[in-house]
Parts: C-alpha cells; sequence; structure tokens
C-alpha cells in the first residue's frame, strides 16, 4: 500500500475505531472516483468517518442536513437580484466543495434528493438554464437512517445506482466501545488530524487506478457474477451495464490500495457486497446459512481457471 494512504488508514483508524475494512471501502470509493452511501443508525459515526476522511485528505468540506422542508435551491445556490445593477448574481450553494456530507439524505422529499443527481453523474449543476462545474475531485458521502425510522423517504433506484459504495458502520465491539467511552471526544480528535494529501495527488491517485490492469479470466470472472445476478429469482432485475463499470472500478480501486497494479479475484470479491447489494434490493437472508442471496451468488460463481 502507497505510505500515504497507508497512514491516511491508520489516521482513520484512530478515529473510526474497529472499522478497518469499512475505512478502507470508503478510500477505494474515493480513489475510484465514486460517492459513498453510510446507511446505519443515528449516532454510530456515519458523520464522523466523513469529516475525517476529507480532513486527513486535506479536501475541503461541507454538511447539508437533509430535512423534510429543504429545498434543492438550498443544495445548488440561486440568483439573487442586485438593484445596484439590476442583474441577477448567482450565489453558489454548499455544493460547491471536493467533499459534500448529505446528512440523512433520505429524510428530504425526492425533489430535493434529486438535486444530487445531476452533481454525482455529471458533476456539475444546472440553475437558471446555465450549467456550473463542481470542483475536483467531487466526491458526495450520504448517510441514510434505516427506512422504519419515523420521517423518511426511501431513495429511488436511479440515485441509489449513482453511489459506488454503500457501507454500514453497526455497534462496536465491547472492547472497542470502553476505548470509546474512555477516550478523547471524537470532535477534538478530528479538529488535531493532519491533512496528508492534497487534492492534486489524490487526482494523481484516481488517475493510476484508471491504470490498474485486468486479464481476460478476471473479467470472466466479473461477468459471471453479473450474470449470475440477472439470471437469479430472487431479484426483478439484475446489476446493470453501470453497475458491472461500478464492480470493477472498485475492485482496482482496491487492488491499488493493496500495493498492486493488477486485479485479481480476491479485490473483486473484497468490493462485491458493498458495491452489489444497493443494487439487488432483496437482502433476506437464508435461515440454513445466515447469508444474503447476494453473498450467496459469491460462494456459488467459481472462479475460471
Amino acid at each position: 500500500m502507497n505510505s500515504q494512504l497507508l497512514k491516511a488508514v491508520e489516521q482513520l483508524n484512530q478515529i473510526i475505531l474497529g472499522k478497518n475494512e469499512q475505512i478502507k471501502l470508503a478510500l477505494v470509493c474515493l480513489l475510484a472516483k465514486g460517492h459513498l452511501l453510510i446507511e446505519d443508525l443515528p449516532g454510530m459515526g456515519k458523520t464522523t468517518l466523513a469529516h475525517a476522511l476529507a480532513k486527513v485528505l486535506g479536501l475541503d468540506f461541507q454538511r447539508i442536513q437533509f430535512t423534510s422542508d429543504l429545498l434543492p435551491a438550498d443544495i445548488i445556490g440561486s440568483a439573487i437580484y442586485r438593484r445596484s445593477d439590476e442583474t441577477f448574481k448567482f450565489h453558489q450553494g454548499p455544493i460547491f466543495t471536493q467533499v459534500i456530507l448529505a446528512d440523512e439524505v433520505n429524510r428530504a422529499t425526492p425533489k430535493s434528493q434529486s438535486a444530487l443527481l445531476e452533481a454525482m453523474e455529471e458533476y456539475q449543476v444546472t440553475s437558471e438554464g446555465v450549467s456550473r462545474k463542481l470542483p475536483e475531485p467531487f466526491f458526495v458521502i450520504a448517510t441514510q437512517n434505516p427506512f422504519h425510522q419515523i420521517g423518511t423517504y426511501p431513495l429511488p433506484e436511479s440515485q441509489l445506482d449513482r453511489f459506488l459504495i454503500r457501507i454500514s458502520l453497526g455497534y462496536p465491539a465491547q472492547e472497542v466501545e470502553r476505548l470509546l467511552l474512555l477516550g478523547q471526544e471524537t470532535r477534538v480528535q478530528i479538529d488535531e488530524l493532519e491533512p496528508l494529501l492534497d487534492a492534486t495527488q489524490l487526482l494523481e491517485f484516481q488517475a493510476q487506478v484508471n491504470n490498474v490492469t485486468t486479464s481476460d479470466k478476471l473479467l470472466d470472472y466479473l461477468q459471471l457474477l453479473i450474470a449470475a445476478t440477472r439470471n437469479s429469482t430472487h431479484w426483478s432485475h439484475g446489476i446493470s451495464p453501470r453497475g458491472g463499470l461500478a464492480l470493477l472500478k472498485a475492485a482496482k480501486a482496491w487492488a491499488f490500495l493493496e500495493g498492486r497494479d493488477f486485479v485479481i479475484p480476491e479485490d473483486v470479491q473484497a468490493v462485491w457486497q458493498s458495491v452489489a447489494g444497493h443494487r439487488l434490493m432483496s437482502q433476506k437472508t437464508s435461515a440454513a446459512t445466515q447469508l444474503t442471496p447476494v453473498d450467496e451468488i459469491l460462494l456459488e460463481t467459481a472462479v475460471p481457471r
């Protein structure tokens, strides 16, 4: 692993204790030029992870608290009339930053949620008929609460598909929670973090991820996994071509994070659940194996020899 990225993982592990895999997946998402969805109960560290990630990577950070009365203009910005010269001047909204935290995104109405779609796909926003480019790199981290909680609006499939990776932090282990109880307040720890990268270095890493190579056999394996989702009776539809590209990009970024310039099947397996899980909506577990259908596909699909 690149020494700077290794140090970034180590620093993040000091803030989010006992969640090394989730931290690596969050970095993989950014290296692959994707967007991250963190789904969990309130108070699990979702916002903390987003803030710490931006701080360690030396990126500009803005947070939007999504609520039922949030309007698209509160995200994108709006044109304000200037009486002095009788013109309208566009005032940028908080989305014009490098890392945007859409906190509790599923508490906003679908209209406000949709304000993110163009930004996540096209890396630009359109207001008053004018398209404006967003900064580079541009990375959306959205957090959402479980759907059974009061005041939530489910994210449409079209928006879920915009997120490269979905993770869940979950409850900490008992010994880890004891360290949390004994440790310094998290907000103070984040303020003390030192940036280990900057935007220019991160863009260079993203370019290197694109150059990670894949063999024909590896692509065969990836296509077998995708085909298995489309032939399964668990879902009405399988992974889309965009989802297949997302799986490949995530696997390349995982390989790069592990210090390799080529992808192996273990890289695909490492990111499979976090890339495929939210694109295949049924997540019922098998009573016999305690596995989701997404996990079962991974176990049942053999690696081509």
